[in-house]
């Protein structure tokens, strides 16, 4: 199978995807993914298969990635193990479509919580081109498998590591995601960065956890701009998060703000609880600059346009990330190009 065979393959699954959303096809698929996971919600599943077709499978955008790497059209392959997350739907659907543009063969263990939207995916595949069963299949043993891509916590990632030891791999960690504000953001800018706080109800790595705002900061327009995501309380799972921490910081008598929805605490650290989102005072981009840097390798993205710090993305992009913005920073093509050598 060719590579430009490959791309078509995507980009028909990239298609379809957006057509059985226009037309109310994927209704079924959404209240079994409910019911197996209650943070799986119809908005936010939809929100995430349209994103994978918008951002990952057009041809345009699917040739101008593989145009980065010399991947040669030949039958040498490896069996690549991939230990998947299930934080939000199909995150592992990244790792997917490498492996098969690489021209590896990919050996994946879905997540328990996200079991049913990549076997439809991966079934969309076989329906588009039956020869991607070559390529693509689902196994909960990777014995033999010849290099692997894992992801979950520190705890995990130890464990991945000594089993895994002699084959080839990439094993992420723990990351998360933070917002740089200098205090000149519109409403505009700070009614995005609600969503990169709750889409997914905050769950992914690329979400919002922690804000770093100038000394003296007003969250006044910060809580008024995110006003719009008030509804998001309705949903049981993160009110009772949301219930919990406002309960511990009511009886512990920790100052913190909060709108009703949402509750905001002042911490060094980058990681919040669910319905908590952190934030810390900076006296000048110089000692910024240095924090981040001391927390590089625990920050999955920055969001901001200060135009200060390194690698910030816009206000609202955390959760649309294009196919070239690697989890971890670990560039997932090249390591699977290299193993083929």
């Amino acid at each position: 199978m060719t590579i430009s065979e490959r791309i078509f393959i995507l980009s028909t699954l990239g298609e379809r995807l957006t057509g059985y959303i226009q037309k109310g096809e994927l209704e079924s698929l959404f209240g079994q993914m409910k019911n197996q996971n209650a943070w799986f919600t119809e908005d936010f599943v939809k929100k995430s298969v349209q994103s994978i077709a918008d951002n990952f499978l057009t041809e345009s955008k699917l040739t101008s990635f593989t145009s980065n790497y010399a991947i040669e059209d030949s039958s040498v392959s490896k069996v690549v193990g991939v230990i998947a997350a299930g934080n939000i739907p199909a995150v592992s659907f990244h790792d997917i479509l490498c492996v098969f543009l690489s021209g590896n063969k990919i050996l994946i263990k879905p997540s328990s919580t996200d079991a049913i939207l990549i076997q439809f995916l991966i079934e969309q595949l076989y329906a588009i081109d039956e020869r991607s069963k070559e390529f693509i299949n689902i196994g909960q043993r990777l014995n033999e498998v010849e290099a692997l891509i894992a992801t979950g916590s520190d705890n995990t990632a130890k464990h991945f590591e000594y089993y895994f030891s002699k084959v080839p791999h990439i094993i992420r960690r723990n990351r998360t995601s933070i917002a740089v504000l200098n205090g000149e953001e519109n409403r505009i800018d700070l009614g995005n960065l609600g969503n990169d706080i709750f889409s997914y109800f905050g769950l992914g790595c690329r979400n919002v956890s922690k804000i770093f705002v100038p000394k003296g900061y007003d969250f006044v327009p910060f809580f008024e701009s995110i006003e719009y995501w008030n509804t998001i309380l309705l949903h049981h799972k993160y009110n009772n998060n949301y219930d919990y921490n406002k309960s511990i910081y009511l009886v512990n008598r920790d100052k913190h703000f909060d709108n009703g929805f949402l509750l905001l605490k002042e911490s060094q650290d980058l990681v919040s609880p669910l319905g908590v989102i952190f934030y810390e005072e900076y006296d000048s981009v110089a000692s910024l600059r240095e924090t981040l840097q001391n927390n590089a390798s625990k920050i999955q993205a920055t969001v901001g346009n200060t135009g200060k710090v390194e690698k910030e993305i816009p206000f609202g992009a955390a959760q649309i990330p294009s196919l070239d913005q690697f989890a971890d920073e670990v560039d997932t093509m090249k390591f699977l190009i290299d193993i083929k050598k």
